[in-house]
């Protein structure tokens, strides 16, 4: 089927590097004379019909920007039959030839499904988790870790000024990748991620012997979907007198926005540049990854049915690298 128009959309949380995919997918388009759909609100503004034309100077200016200009929602609608049907209908009615979907583990179940259902698409992973499978990295998560560091470092000075414990909690609700890469870049000396978890009694005493080896603060970077909440650990380390005051800081939304970083820029624009030459290809129900330095398609189907795995050789060395 030779294209004349497509849409892009982003859907479910956003993430730095999103903006700059939009940008790609846009003028990478319109390179090839397809006309351009702006989506907003992801599934949620499809079913709605809220669309707009984009051109070049549409997306000037937005490379830098987190977040998506296009703006983005859950849509529990698009979970049902009804919703699905009135999506597709839509997009027939806009004349819409292909769509490019940017988000995470959730929305590339959707776009899926969209494909099921005989519409062309292409998925793009947006995750500041890293929770994807079937890409070495999604958008957002280089900036959100340098974001995440940056914050760190500053609590280390006052943590050192007052010898402090510092419990740093970070997004990842399903997956550790945040906290773990975290740990290991801002050498903390205690990580708790959900794929492998420590015994609060453990992290006591882990803090303690850092005391006791003359150490003048401790970090500990916690996944916020840890088991146990971050007032029982700093309850724990109270009880036990560890040696050093405990404070708690949650990053929290902090951690997804801000500028992208080169990174994630340069991944974001590479994905929008593939997806649009996957959809001229002929290309469907696939999303593009990162493999190494290449940019792959990978078979919706294998993303949604898996699931990616930290790699716990970084916890092992963390700890080497904390004593």
């Amino acid at each position: 089927m030779k294209l004349g128009r497509i849409a892009v959309l982003s859907s479910g949380g956003d993430a730095p590097g999103i903006n700059p995919c939009i940008r790609a997918v846009v003028r990478t388009a319109l390179h090839y004379d397809l006309e351009v759909i702006g989506i907003e609100e992801g599934f949620d503004g499809l079913i709605r019909g809220e669309m707009r034309q984009l051109r070049a100077r549409d997306v000037g200016g937005i490379m830098q920007r987190g977040g998506t200009f296009l703006r983005t929602a859950r849509c529990p609608g698009f979970k049902t039959k009804k919703g699905q049907r009135q999506a597709k209908r839509e997009l027939n009615e806009s004349e819409i030839d292909g769509i490019v979907v940017i988000g995470g583990d959730g929305t590339m179940r959707g776009t899926h499904i969209l494909a099921e259902m005989g519409f062309p698409v292409i998925g793009v992973p947006a995750s500041i988790d890293n929770d994807i499978w079937g890409t070495d990295m999604s958008l957002g998560v280089d900036t959100a870790l340098n974001t995440i560091r940056e914050a760190v470092d500053k609590l280390r000075d006052t943590a050192s000024s007052h010898q402090r414990a510092f419990l740093v909690v970070t997004m990842g609700r399903n997956c550790g990748y945040l906290a773990l890469i975290s740990g290991v870049i801002c050498g903390a000396e205690v990580i708790i991620i959900p794929e492998n978890e420590i015994p609060i009694d453990e992290i006591s005493k882990e803090v303690i012997d850092a005391y006791d080896r003359g150490k003048s603060h401790s970090i500990i970077i916690m996944s916020e979907g840890a088991s146990y909440k971050p007032e029982d650990v700093a309850r724990k380390l109270v009880e036990d007198e560890c040696g050093f005051e405990t404070r708690i800081t949650i990053l929290g939304h902090v951690v997804r926005g801000g500028s992208p970083s080169a990174f994630d820029r340069i991944l974001g624009t590479r994905m929008g540049v593939s997806a649009i030459n996957a959809l001229i290809a002929g290309e469907s129900d696939v999303m593009t990854g990162l493999n190494g330095r290449e940019i792959v398609m990978r078979k919706l189907e294998d993303v949604v049915s898996q699931s990616r795995e930290v790699n716990l050789d970084f916890y092992e060395i963390a700890k080497i690298l904390s004593r």
